[in-house]
């Protein structure tokens, strides 16, 4: 560990040697700036991702970490090594692909089968953990910024309904309790939280870019995310296990990649073109393609181990982007701290509730609910694209912006220790 934190300072004081990739020295080859960043971004965020995991705590960490010390080079060393680095137009694209990859992940790791056999406690338990977060998240932000934008309380709200049980999994994998009732209750309820979490966040987007509310465009704009969402699953599983035969008599290396990326591509186009994020198209994709319906693909990996290194590539620099769009200088403002401890705490209680929907059948062992809303809590990486969305279109201005930052890396890092300690209490 000692000698990882003496790599890092080494490279934090070989750093400036590297100023030659502003933009006034790199002109004269734009790639040269971009091969640049790209190394010190996926350098760093490795690095620290490391130290982050040794700490036990998740990699993603690291990464924000990693674009929060470049995007603020000037400010902490006074020197002007990467700024702008979340508004280079290359680097940015990377990322929002990125976050593309990154939600046809996700939809990989489930499938239209496991929404049905969840059950109803799971979706009470998801259905909870969106609708309370998003009430505590718009009122939280009203009352901590009263005279903020309705736009920027709806925001608030969507970024809280978010959920990222990926480090939960991690906790109840190491502790031997995958197969528990809790467990299968938090990732089912993972499943329908991510749609229905998805589904809130069109509605706000179409609501805030449509500039204003009326029941004739909710309506519509409820409608299109419904039937975009329900639709693509609908005629996907239809047709998915008939096209994939069709492609799978070609014997060329690699075909199966490539016609997970056409999928997930098209559908996050289409999802865009008719006026959704396209990470919803991505995420839809992913839960329509199963495994087997790749059984005729021989001697071809996993569909999630193709996709492994792409989103190993991609998914760092998004957060690192992620993480050099916090300004430094708006922790000086002490309203940040306010509202970064209010949306927290707006966090904690709205999924903490999710327990209380959980609810067992007859002659099965009493649930662990306190179990189920810790594991409920982190945001993650699902809650920084929200965000990201918002910042995108102009409503997240920057002090809510570090202040969800803040909510994502608190919410994030207590949940190992107090899910550990929740499950061994009884013990």
């Amino acid at each position: 560990m000692f000698r990882k934190l003496c790599s890092v300072s080494l490279f934090f004081v070989l750093l400036p040697s590297l100023s030659f990739a502003s933009p006034e020295d790199a002109h004269t080859n734009p790639l040269s700036r971009v091969l640049i960043l790209i190394t010190v971004m996926l350098f760093f965020a490795k690095l620290l991702g490391e130290l982050f995991e040794r700490l036990g705590q998740p990699s993603v960490l690291g990464e924000l970490l990693t674009g929060m010390l470049l995007g603020n080079a000037k400010f902490i060393f006074g020197i002007d090594l990467f700024e702008g680095i979340s508004s280079d137009d290359v680097i940015v694209a990377l990322s929002e692909l990125g976050a593309v990859i990154l939600l046809f992940e996700i939809g990989l790791q489930s499938t239209v089968g496991e929404m049905k056999e969840v059950g109803l406690p799971s979706f009470l338990v998801a259905a909870v953990g969106v609708i309370l977060p998003f009430l505590l998240g718009y009122f939280t932000t009203w009352i901590v910024r009263p005279h903020a934008d309705w736009k920027v309380l709806m925001f608030a709200g969507a970024i809280l309904t978010a959920t990222s049980v990926g480090i939960t999994a991690r906790v109840f994998r190491d502790l031997g309790r995958l197969a528990t009732q809790e467990a299968k209750i938090i990732l089912g309820a993972a499943v329908i939280d991510d749609v229905l979490g998805l589904i809130v966040l069109s509605i706000v987007s179409g609501i805030v870019v449509s500039g204003g509310i009326s029941t004739v465009r909710v309506v519509k704009i409820v409608a299109v995310s419904f039937g975009f969402l329900f639709g693509a699953i609908a005629v996907g599983t239809w047709i998915v296990p008939r096209l994939t035969t069709a492609v799978s008599v070609m014997k060329g290396q690699g075909t199966k990649l490539v016609y997970l990326l056409l999928f997930c591509f098209s559908f996050a186009l289409l999802a865009s073109e008719i006026g959704l994020a396209p990470i919803i198209g991505a995420f839809a994709a992913g839960l329509i393609l199963e495994e087997v319906q790749f059984k005729n693909f021989t001697g071809e990996h996993e569909a999630e181990e193709l996709i492994k290194p792409i989103s190993t590539f991609l998914v760092p620099i998004f957060f690192v982007v992620m993480g050099a769009s916090v300004k430094f200088d708006t922790f000086m403002d002490m309203e940040i701290y306010g509202l970064a401890a209010a949306l927290t705490i707006a966090a904690i209680i709205g999924k903490q509730a999710c327990g209380l929907a959980a609810w067992n059948k007859k002659g099965e062992p009493k649930l662990d609910r306190l179990s189920i809303g810790i594991g409920m809590i982190p945001r993650g990486e699902v809650g920084l694209i929200f965000a990201s969305i918002g910042r995108g279109i102009g409503v997240v201005d920057d002090l809510t912006y570090s202040a969800v930052i803040m909510m994502v890396v608190v919410s994030t890092m207590m949940v190992p220790p107090l899910l550990k300690w929740s499950m061994n209490r009884k013990a």
